[in-house]
């Protein structure tokens, strides 16, 4: 099965971009892909450099990109817009740090209470179930 390279299939362009063919078709859908037109009875072809394409989006889903954001980054991709493209990372970089703020407080009161519970012998209350019943009420 050997594609032309400027000419695969869904199926191929999905095994060569890593994805399945939904992921090519959701991509499609949110308008992060093109869809290339189908000949007369024919089936849709798509060139090799969208390959790339998928793979940027993946690449920025990875650092934690909304797929929204992905659309504008694509936007600026020819690569002229940098202040533009740094503005959005600036965004997500904020969210990130905050999250693992988050995550860090919460890595904090949970070795907390796992301490308590190892602490905590021979009585019926458990400190880690209590706090969490304790939690709730104050919620």
């Amino acid at each position: 099965m050997n594609e032309e390279p400027e000419n695969l299939t869904i199926g191929a362009f999905a095994k060569a971009a890593g994805v399945n063919v939904e992921t090519i078709r959701f991509y499609q859908l949110k308008g992060l892909l093109p869809k290339p037109d189908r000949p007369y009875g024919g089936i849709r072809r798509y060139p090799r450099a969208a390959v790339g394409r998928v793979r940027f989006v993946k690449a920025a889903q990875r650092l934690g990109f909304s797929l929204d954001e992905i659309g504008q980054l694509l936007k600026l991709e020819d690569g002229t817009h940098c202040s533009e493209a740094a503005e959005i990372a600036s965004l997500r970089l904020a969210d990130v740090r905050a999250r693992l703020a988050d995550l860090l407080h919460m890595e904090a009161a949970l070795s907390t209470l796992v301490s308590e519970c190892k602490a905590h012998r021979g009585k019926v209350s458990c400190p880690l179930i209590a706090a969490l019943h304790d939690s709730e009420a104050s919620a």
